[in-house]
């Protein structure tokens, strides 16, 4: 606000935007269960972040019973759902730590529990509910919101048969809508006025969307940070594997929202230069005066398409889409002595770009037209070889955001909305939202040679990704007996 020299009647809606599935138990008023003296040494009374994969064995389960009984949120989910949902934390917390569970009087996401503390209301965004909790479906005589039934929960864990009605209380709300104004205490915390509308919470990559100038359908945003969602609308529903949902009304309302994703991107990125890089290299780049991000990257551009002879899967942590799975890890096939740092870099470059057309022929199999590609989030800001590769690897053009804080902005946007000032959110976008001019365009050559390289990135997909018993599934499990897990 300083930085702005805005005054608080100048603001005239709040949008907010979290992380999710971040899983957060609570008091009946909203008191995280972690901030209360007897609760503080148990880790299950803590925030669960997207990004906790330790409740696989309860995604197995969750998958196992709604297979049984047929249930359609395993076809929203694209056939598997992930251990990094709701569901299968609260079910971990209920096994692992069932006083903990007894205790809760909430399990909620910290983007909705962030709003409660705002407006004084709790109220659960439709965007958050139906992608990272279970399938949501409008209730045809009443009109409201509602999970899958008191049955599928009672077969999954007795103990969960009303858990919905018991610990997930509160009205959902679709985007852009009014969730409250703000409470005299936040007012005078944030130093706004009470009562300055408070939209529903988004959740981060989601609310990017609309800042990358998307509300209609057929046109992917990729999310690109440390992981990375891809995010699209669409005029009907049909089934696509391993995405993370499909929600109506979830991502653009009007609109059918599919969301896919990597579980590790920018993530994978840094793991190798903390853990791979000689010391030697780094004092390289300090003396050329670039960061070792800025080093690798010159000299990986000089390479060609398979010149390294390395290919590699992005799995470092996990498998979000289209294989559901938090169990596989990352793979580089083809280093030799002659190997060196910047090849390496380049090929987990490459690896996330098939990782990400892997994503998009999911979708485009099944007849859900992807007809634009943007992309946003600090990687895109910061990597234009990556999106380069990306274009070449894909084949198609890539749009950047104008805004390098573009979730921040399309959390503002749905505040405007929350608040009248666009009557919905492609008001908005006219208004707020661009596109920068540079467009990365695919190389032929290099498309070709994409080509041959993703034939033989499928095979290692499938081989290690889609057997029950491949290597690294073992490997998972040995390592789990020696650690007496």
């Amino acid at each position: 606000m300083r930085l702005a020299k805005a005054k608080p009647e100048q603001v005239l809606g709040i949008g907010t935007d979290f992380t999710c599935c971040t899983m957060l138990p609570t008091l009946a008023d909203g008191t995280p269960l972690c901030s209360q003296k007897k609760w503080r040494n148990s880790p299950h009374s803590w925030v669960k972040l997207w990004k906790h994969h330790a409740a696989q064995p309860e995604a197995n389960d969750i998958n196992k019973v709604g297979a049984k009984r047929n249930e359609e949120f395993i076809t929203a989910y694209g056939g598997k759902y992930s251990s990094e949902w709701f569901f299968s934390k609260l079910l971990e917390t209920l096994r692992e730590a069932p006083n903990v569970y007894d205790a809760a009087d909430r399990f909620i996401e910290a983007g909705d529990w962030l709003v409660w503390q705002l407006t004084g209301v709790e109220k659960r965004c439709l965007s958050a509910a139906g992608f990272k909790a279970m399938r949501i479906t409008r209730s045809r005589k009443k009109g409201e919101w509602t999970y899958p039934d008191r049955a599928f929960f009672k077969a999954l864990n007795p103990k969960l048969a009303d858990v919905v009605a018991e610990k997930m209380s509160g009205e959902i709300i679709g985007l852009g809508s009014n969730a409250g104004g703000l409470t005299q205490k936040m007012a005078k915390k944030m130093g706004l006025l009470p009562g300055t509308p408070v939209a529903a919470a988004n959740i981060d990559a989601h609310a990017a969307v609309p800042a990358s100038t998307v509300t209609e359908a057929g046109k992917l945003v990729m999310i690109m940070g440390t992981s990375t969602c891809h995010l699209l609308a669409a005029k009907r529903e049909k089934p696509v594997e391993g995405v993370c949902g499909i929600v109506q009304d979830g991502v653009i309302p009007g609109l059918w929202g599919y969301e896919a994703g990597q579980s590790g991107v920018g993530d994978v990125f840094a793991w190798y230069v903390e853990n791979g890089i000689p010391a030697e290299l780094s004092q390289t780049a300090k003396r050329a005066k670039l960061d070792i991000y800025q080093y690798l990257e010159q000299h990986a551009a000089k390479l060609k398409p398979a010149e390294s002879g390395l290919l590699a899967l992005d799995w470092w942590n996990g498998n979000r889409s289209v294989l559901v799975d938090a169990d596989l890890s990352g793979l580089l096939v083809g280093q030799t002595l002659a190997t060196r740092p910047h090849e390496i870099y380049r090929a987990l470059l490459e690896a996330t770009a098939f990782g990400t057309r892997q994503i998009i022929e999911a979708f485009t199999s099944q007849g859900v037209a992807i007809d634009e590609l943007i992309a946003c989030g600090g990687l895109a800001a910061k990597n234009p070889l990556m999106l380069q590769i990306y274009s070449d690897v894909t084949g198609r053009p890539i749009k950047v955001a104008a805004s390098d804080q573009a979730s921040a902005l399309g959390a503002a946007m749905y505040g405007a909305v929350a608040a009248g000032v666009h009557p919905d959110i492609t008001k908005a976008a006219k208004k707020m939202a661009k596109v920068r001019k540079k467009v990365y365009r695919p190389s032929t050559a290099n498309k070709k040679t994409y080509d041959r390289l993703f034939v033989e990135y499928t095979k290692l997909h499938d081989q290690f990704g889609r057997d029950a018993n491949s290597t690294m599934k073992v490997l998972k499990r040995l390592k789990n007996q020696a650690l007496g897990l």
